[in-house]
């Protein structure tokens, strides 16, 4: 006969596993709520590079007309859906509900900045090349490429980078300078701040680390600089819909998230393509 009665203690809150959970990019876009319909329509207007003109021999003021672009985003409904028996929640570990509303949540928030980053895609300038490994030159090679575009160097600039790109970045002295820096991720002067994704601003750009860009891990790794109003994103006016229910039929639980969102490229020449090497911190 054994001596012992050995217990196993099952901890009852579930940790998250690791997955993106937040959308890290909406704020860096132009946004816009749709009220009805299934179309947002972002206008993009500038005087189509006129140049200034003096009064005519006949004494009048050459008159001309605005470049007006109108650029179409197109909602599609967007959900994720979650469904276990009431048995499964009554004999598995852990809070099931709340796992459910939290890995629904996390789901349509990746989707959100997925479709995003589906549009930086398609841009159409590129810096750097495969086998490029990431430096400040790289970075100002973009900014260069966005300032002959006439692209405002304003508050509204955003990197957004893998995360090889940014550990190189962080290797630089300029990177650390004090006289660049006007956010550290780092500093801790928020109570809260270990639990939000955290960012820099570096030469008045939001420098984002991004963990589902394309090519990652790869020696052809993309990151991208943009403007804020080169790109739109349009949601119902409700934004995320967050639903938990009860089907007392069939004795189950469900959670479900929808969002009808769509994203647009307004002005491709607000956004660089920064190709480069990410594959040694792969």
């Amino acid at each position: 006969m054994s001596d012992v009665a050995y217990q196993t203690q099952y901890r009852q809150e579930f940790i998250a596993g690791f997955e993106q959970k937040k959308s890290l990019l909406l704020d860096t876009v132009t946004t816009e709520a749709v009220i009805k319909g299934n179309q947002a329509v972002f206008l993009v207007a500038d005087s189509g590079s006129a140049v200034a003109q003096t009064r005519g021999v006949n004494g009048r003021i050459p008159a001309r007309a605005d470049n007006e672009t109108q650029n179409t985003c197109v909602l599609q409904e967007w959900h994720d859906l979650v469904r276990k028996t009431g048995f499964n929640i009554f004999a598995s570990q852990g809070n099931q509900r709340a796992m459910m509303q939290d890995t629904s949540m996390g789901v349509i928030n990746r989707k959100a900045d997925n479709l995003i980053t589906t549009q930086l895609e398609t841009a159409t300038v590129t810096v750097g090349a495969a086998g490029t490994i990431p430096n400040v030159s790289l970075f100002m090679n973009s900014l260069v490429k966005l300032g002959n575009a006439s692209v405002p160097w304003d508050s509204n600039m955003t990197m957004l980078s893998q995360p090889s790109f940014l550990a190189y970045m962080m290797q630089a002295p300029e990177f650390a300078n004090a006289q660049y820096v006007d956010l550290r991720p780092y500093a801790g002067q928020d109570p809260n701040w270990r639990d939000k994704p955290q960012a820099y601003r570096w030469m008045n750009t939001l420098v984002i680390a991004h963990p589902n860009l394309a090519g990652k891990g790869t020696n052809a790794e993309h990151s991208y600089l943009y403007h804020k109003t080169a790109l739109g994103c349009a949601m119902n006016t409700g934004g995320i819909e967050s639903e938990v229910g009860y089907d007392r039929e069939d004795a189950y639980s469900w959670a479900r998230t929808t969002v009808f969102a769509g994203a647009k490229v307004l002005q491709t020449a607000g956004i660089v393509e920064v190709i480069h090497d990410g594959s040694n911190y792969a």
